[in-house]
C-alpha cells in the first residue's frame, strides 16, 4: 500500500494545533498504520488517552474511522484497532495525457474499484472534454461496487502548467482554449464535490515518491514523451509546485548551440524542441525522409536497432542529462526517476542520462543518488492522483468539511 503522508505530530501537538489539525494528524496516522490502537495513538502523539478519545470520537461518529476488535488468544480484554472506513467514500481520478486518458474510482484505502481508458481530444475545448469526463465518471461509478458511497473528491491531471490554487491551466501549449479556464470550479459545480487540478507530471512524481521508502526523497520525476517535464517531491513527501505552479517546467530550459530550433512555446533552443519524442521523430524525418508520426513507430525503429533512431535517442539522452545534472546541484535529490513513453523504448535513455549526470555533477551531490526508470509505469499518475485526493480528505480543511456536513 502506498503512503498517504510521512508526517508524525510532535509531542506537543495538542498545545500547538487546533482541533481539525489534530484530527487530521490522527487520521493520517491511522491511514499509515492500519489497525493502530488508541494506546499507540496516545504514545505517538504525546496526548493523554482521554484526549485521544475526545478528538477521535467525531471521526468515529461521522464514519471516517472505524474501530474493530482484533484477534486475541490470551486473557484479558481483546485489543481494538483503528482503521479508515473504506466505505466512507471514494476518490475519482482522471489522468489526462496528450495521447491517452485513464479514469479510476478508488476507496480511501487506495484500492481501485473501477477504471477505464479512453482517448481524449484536447482540441475540442474544456467544456466538451470535461463534460465527457464527468459523464464517464458517473457511468464508471455506477458500474462499480461503490455506487452508493459518497464522492469525497475529484483529482484531474492534465499536460499543462497549472495554477494549483486557482485550479486552472496556464498557457497550455497543446490545449487550445484552456488557458485560464476554471477547470476545478467548473467540475465542482457539475459534481458538487471538491476538485483538484494538477499537472500530470506532478501526479506521476507524487505516485512514485509515495510508493517508495522515505529515504528515496527528495525525488525528481522526469517525464520524456511528446514533451519533457519534471515533478519535484520534497523530503517530506509533498509536491513542490513553486509560487505559480511553474516549478519543474524543464522542457523550456534553453540548450546552448541550438538557436536554429524554434519551440512550440515561441522560444528557441528549448530542451523539449531538441530532445523529446516529437523532436526525435522530426529529426528522423529530416535524416531518412520517411514519415515517423507516432511514438509507436519510433519505438519500433529503436527496438529493431535502426542506427539513425538509436543515435538520435542517445543524443537526446545526453542533452537531457546536461539539464538533469544542473537540477542535481540545485535540489540535491536522493532519487531521479525517468518516465514517459520515450523512457520505456530503450535503456539507452536511462544509460545516457546516468552517464552525463555522474560525469558532470559533483561527487557530494551524486554519492547516494539513484537514477532509475519508473517502477509504476503508466500507473504513476493514477497512484499520485489517488494519494493527492486522500491527502485532501484527511487535511484539516477536509476534516472540517466532513464534520460540518455530517
Amino acid at each position: 500500500m502506498y503512503e498517504i503522508a510521512r508526517h508524525t505530530p510532535p509531542d506537543d501537538v495538542p498545545f500547538r494545533l487546533g482541533q481539525h489539525e489534530i484530527q487530521s494528524q490522527m487520521a493520517r496516522l491511522i491511514a499509515l498504520d492500519n489497525g493502530i490502537s488508541r494506546a499507540d495513538m496516545a504514545r505517538m502523539t504525546g496526548m493523554a488517552r482521554s484526549t485521544v478519545a475526545e478528538y477521535l470520537q467525531p471521526l468515529l461518529d461521522c464514519g471516517l474511522v472505524s474501530e474493530q476488535r482484533g484477534s486475541y488468544a490470551g486473557r484479558g480484554r481483546p485489543s481494538t484497532g483503528l482503521s479508515l472506513n473504506l466505505k466512507a467514500g471514494v476518490i475519482l481520478v482522471a489522468d489526462i495525457g496528450a495521447t491517452h486518458g485513464r479514469l479510476v474510482v478508488a476507496d480511501l484505502g487506495q484500492h481501485r474499484l473501477a477504471e477505464e481508458a479512453f482517448m481524449p481530444d484536447l482540441t475540442i475545448g474544456p467544456e466538451l472534454l470535461l463534460s465527457e469526463i464527468v459523464e464517464r465518471f458517473e457511468k464508471l461509478l455506477q458500474s462499480s461496487t461503490a455506487r452508493d458511497r459518497p464522492i469525497r473528491g475529484v483529482v484531474i491531471g492534465i499536460p499543462s502548467p497549472v495554477d494549483f490554487e486557482r485550479g486552472m491551466p496556464v498557457r497550455p501549449p497543446i490545449m487550445p482554449g484552456w488557458d485560464g479556464f476554471a477547470v476545478a470550479d467548473w467540475v465542482r459545480r457539475r459534481m458538487g464535490v471538491p476538485v483538484l487540478l494538477d499537472n500530470d507530471v506532478n501526479l506521476m512524481a507524487l505516485g512514485e515518491a509515495r510508493s517508495r521508502p522515505v529515504a528515496q526523497s527528495p525525488l525528481l520525476f522526469i517525464k520524456v514523451a511528446s514533451g519533457i517535464g519534471c515533478g519535484i517531491v520534497t523530503k517530506d513527501g509533498e509536491l513542490h509546485r513553486g509560487a505559480d505552479g511553474a516549478a519543474g517546467d524543464i522542457g523550456h530550459i534553453r540548450v546552448p548551440l541550438h538557436d536554429e530550433v524554434i519551440c512550440r512555446c515561441g522560444n528557441i533552443g528549448c530542451l523539449e524542441a531538441i530532445a523529446s519524442a516529437s523532436a526525435v521523430m522530426r529529426q528522423l524525418q529530416d535524416l531518412k525522409g520517411a514519415q515517423v508520426q507516432t511514438t509507436a513507430e519510433l519505438s519500433g525503429l529503436i527496438t529493431s536497432g535502426d542506427p539513425h533512431a538509436v543515435r538520435l535517442l542517445r543524443t537526446a539522452a545526453a542533452e537531457i542529462g546536461e539539464i538533469v545534472a544542473m537540477l542535481v546541484h540545485m535540489y540535491n535529490p536522493a532519487s531521479i526517476i525517468l518516465g514517459g513513453k520515450m523512457a520505456h523504448m530503450s535503456d539507452d535513455l536511462l544509460a545516457g542520462i546516468r552517464a552525463v549526470v555522474y560525469r558532470r555533477a559533483l561527487p557530494l551531490a551524486t554519492r547516494r543518488l539513484s537514477i532509475e526508470n519508473s517502477q509504476l509505469g503508466r500507473d504513476a499518475g493514477l497512484v499520485g492522483g489517488i494519494a493527492l485526493g486522500i491527502d485532501k480528505v484527511l487535511s484539516p480543511r477536509g476534516i472540517q468539511e466532513l464534520l460540518q456536513n455530517y
